[in-house]
């Protein structure tokens, strides 16, 4: 999960690997989402005047989501952008060369700004209240990377609310163009410190409560937007704030299943390839088993990997928790995948690929071999089936 931090800390610079280069840029495409629904988005900021900022006590904490929904009328509604321009030019520059190596040589090559969601901005809501279900990303990486998966539920008939958590996301923009980076972190490296583990997952547990709050005054008739602007019509009527879910990938996967171990609001949750233990505080030792592993859960709780990020640490507190809870916790694994291949990568990487961006090994390293054909509707039905079971009663 954290192996591409260490490059913040001893890799400046990434050579060109030799990968053919494309005339113009590549706009990669995302996949249409299948569900009967048209899908409207919009952006909340969200502010918590109680709790200091982790990265900034004198400030307080903020956090930026993303809505997704089953939408009425989509016509004159134009379809979001993926990223905003200062996000991705953050992501063709630095992303590329720190957080995924594998995507060294596509710097300046893709036109990741150009890249079109299939969800409209703005557009009112359906009528009708609708299970929510909320998103968390994996360490370093933005929301926007699970916008297909998101699509897709809410085509289906959910309302999705994607996170982002300031501070050790690669890059949040905030209202009026202000922008907080992972470059925030300062060296500390959750992926090899106990105590910076601890607090991530301390900070995305209360980041959680706080989207989880403000989301019951949405449905209560409130905008609990920062700056109020205006919000799609219907909006608030289209949740139902005692049917919710999570899910997440890695980091994320892991603040999701413990989120719903804290949180009584979360009815289920999906955990995709997230650890369910805490850091050793000495190495070759066993690390410390969450909470919701300890005390087990009555709630359902899906975990999802891949055969190529096994690794037996997954397996101790995996196993644990299926041992804890036989009847609620399930476990899947995915075949010639590997870790990325639950984000939008799993589309996006063999297009690159193909466009002679990427090679075979860097794909391979990224998401595995499995075809899009074959992995995106894996993984799209996959978490939808599992709240549909769950959520819809």
């Amino acid at each position: 999960m954290f192996r591409r931090w260490m490059l913040l800390l001893f890799v400046p610079f990434l050579a060109s690997t030799g990968v053919a280069q494309a005339a113009e840029p590549v706009v990669p495409r995302l996949p249409a989402p299948t569900g009967p629904h048209a899908v409207g988005v919009t952006e909340l900021h969200l502010v918590d005047s109680v709790r200091p900022d982790p990265g900034s006590p004198t400030r307080t904490r903020e956090v930026m989501v993303s809505v997704f929904y089953p939408a009425g009328e989509v016509g004159g509604y134009p379809e979001a952008p993926q990223m905003t321009r200062k996000a991705a030019e953050w992501f063709a520059t630095t992303d590329t060369v720190i957080l995924h190596p594998e995507l060294s040589s596509t710097k300046d090559k893709v036109g990741w700004a150009a890249t079109r969601t299939h969800a409209h901005t703005g557009a009112p809501a359906r009528p009708g209240r609708r299970p929510v279900v909320l998103y968390s990303p994996g360490f370093g990486d933005p929301r926007t990377l699970g916008t297909g998966v998101a699509e897709e539920l809410a085509s289906r008939g959910f309302v999705v609310v994607t996170m982002d958590h300031p501070g050790e996301t690669s890059l949040v923009e905030f209202p009026g163009g202000r922008v907080r980076t992972i470059l925030e972190l300062n060296g500390r490296n959750p992926g090899t410190d106990p105590a910076a583990f601890r607090a991530m997952i301390t900070t995305r547990l209360a980041d959680t409560r706080l989207v989880l709050d403000r989301l019951e005054k949405l449905a209560e008739g409130e905008n609990p937007d920062a700056e109020h602007r205006p919000l799609p019509k219907n909006l608030g009527r289209a949740l139902e704030p005692h049917r919710i879910g999570m899910y997440g990938h890695s980091a994320g996967g892991t603040t999701a299943a413990e989120a719903m171990h804290e949180d009584p609001r979360i009815d289920a949750a999906v955990n995709l390839e997230g650890f369910l233990d805490y850091l050793p505080e000495q190495p070759g030792q066993a690390g410390e088993l969450l909470p919701i592993v300890r005390a087990g859960t009555g709630r359902p709780l899906l975990l999802w990997g891949t055969d190529g990020y096994r690794t037996e640490r997954y397996d101790r507190a995996w196993s644990a928790m299926l041992a804890r809870s036989p009847e609620r916790t399930c476990r899947r694994q995915l075949g010639d995948a590997t870790h990325w291949v639950f984000t939008d990568f799993g589309a996006v990487a063999p297009q690159l690929e193909a466009a002679g961006l990427m090679t075979g090994a860097q794909r391979k390293s990224l998401i595995g071999a499995i075809s899009p054909a074959k992995s995106v509707p894996a993984v799209r039905d996959g978490v939808v089936a599992f709240f549909t079971r769950t959520l819809r009663r």
